[in-house]
């Protein structure tokens, strides 16, 4: 059951990116959360983020600028490897602060305090339009490689970072995408060869088929998306993830789930 309601989910989450403006692994990696330790569902994520974009990368792959991916892509490879250790590093410290509710104990643990804060961080450079306007020059490519990756390695969040380094880069649009997809998959690759020893401490089996149905889940909601829809950003769409992200993220913080 537990795999039927996560590949659903998963499929209407590829679909709804269409909408929201936000990318898979935003919206995907606390809803994971909530069925899954913080760790596993940013391991979860990262895998059927890097199959969706291997999928999108036989598509417009080929499209990907050389001298980009070299200043940008290095310094993110280099520092996803950093960004996933320190989140394997984290994982099993003591809790910060534990309080009482209603006769409930609850213990806010660094991981999730660390990665609800990142959260609501990067809801809020999609939502807000500041953020979404905030482009750095090209000469900044490997700062935003570094950035990108170490918070990619942390959390999975690297898309709108690399956004707005990448594009005041020159590229045109498919050139822009390509680099972006290619990049991507760099990273998740990265950082999933750090998480891999993490698997083996659950049920291996049950995950591998929970997994497989959630990459195809994945790959046929971004199929679908991409042939019905055009890629638009609806506002009240918008505005009603990013609640649910930020309720999300604070359950987490408050170590309620």
């Amino acid at each position: 059951m537990e795999i039927f309601l996560v590949s659903i989910l998963v499929f209407f989450v590829a679909i709804l990116t269409f909408f929201s403006g936000f990318g898979l692994g935003t919206i995907l990696s606390p809803i994971f959360m909530i069925f899954f330790p913080v760790d596993l569902a940013i391991a979860l994520t990262g895998v059927v983020h890097l199959f969706n974009n291997i999928f999108k990368l036989f598509l417009v792959g080929k499209n990907a600028d050389k001298f980009v991916l070299f200043r940008f892509g290095i310094p993110a490879i280099i520092f996803a490897f950093v960004g996933a250790f320190t989140l394997i590093n984290i994982i099993n410290l003591s809790p910060i602060f534990s309080y009482e509710l209603n006769g409930k104990f609850f213990f806010i643990s660094p991981i999730k305090f660390i990665i609800a804060i990142l959260l609501i961080t990067f809801v809020m450079m999609d939502l807000i339009s500041h953020f979404r306007k905030l482009q750095f020059e090209k000469n900044n490519l490997i700062l935003g490689g570094i950035l990108s990756g170490f918070f990619g390695g942390l959390s999975g969040h690297q898309g709108a970072l690399r956004s707005i380094f990448l594009i005041k880069s020159g590229l045109t649009k498919e050139a822009f995408i390509g680099t972006s997809v290619v990049i991507a998959v760099f990273i998740d690759f990265t950082r999933l060869t750090i998480y891999a020893s993490h698997f083996t401490k659950i049920d291996f089996n049950f995950n591998i088929t929970m997994i497989v149905c959630a990459i195809i889940s994945g790959i046929c909601g971004s199929y679908f998306g991409n042939k019905l829809l055009k890629k638009i950003t609806l506002k009240f769409i918008q505005v009603f993830v990013s609640a649910m992200l930020i309720v999300i993220s604070l359950l987490l913080g408050f170590g309620i789930i």
